[in-house]
């Protein structure tokens, strides 16, 4: 039987979401597989940690496109992204605290890539007078990963149920990012 490579990816994602600490032999067992599969596979924790990296990074490109960013307002256009950003919540919850990802000269240039089209869904909120000149496109990004793995973590922990994911995100992130009227 083959092993599917990206399920794997993703049982190793959920299990490292709750534990980021969990072992090789942990991730393999949560996958389902051996531990000399999983090696054959990931030569170990690091070469596993890229290879989610590069998984999360095209899982997100693809729910930036069926996201329609650049379609309607850029507020209608966020919440289509943390709709679509949902089914990899989790995901994101783990790439965005492993250290490893972001140290050194070895920055994957997907980030690049996912960072300036949120970006520059923001500086279009801006444009548009819907979102707050005062804070910054780039950490208006940072909040906006931050609350979704923030609201994966509680889901993941029963804290907040599944079906409010979408709502609590968007609506903490506009609450805090839309133009008060003065």
């Amino acid at each position: 039987m083959a092993m599917d490579r990206d399920q794997v990816l993703r049982d190793a994602a959920a299990l490292l979401a709750r534990k980021s600490t969990a072992t090789m032999d942990e991730v393999a067992k949560a996958a389902g597989i051996g531990r000399a599969t999983l090696h054959r596979h990931f030569a170990g924790r690091d070469a596993l940690v890229r290879a989610l990296e590069e998984l999360g990074i095209r899982e997100f490109e693809q729910a930036f496109d069926r996201a329609r960013l650049d379609e309607d307002s850029a507020v209608d256009a966020l919440r289509r992204l943390i709709a679509e950003s949902e089914p990899n919540a989790q995901l994101l919850a783990f790439l965005v605290t492993e250290n490893q990802l972001f140290e050194g000269d070895q920055i994957n240039e997907g980030w690049a890539r996912l960072d300036a089209r949120v970006s520059a869904l923001f500086r279009r909120g801006q444009d548009e007078g819907d979102i707050r000149i005062d804070l910054s496109p780039a950490w208006l990004t940072e909040a906006l990963y931050g609350l979704v793995g923030a609201c994966a973590w509680s889901v993941m922990d029963g804290r907040v149920a599944a079906k409010d994911f979408q709502h609590m995100v968007t609506e903490l992130l506009l609450g805090g990012v839309r133009r008060s009227e003065r």
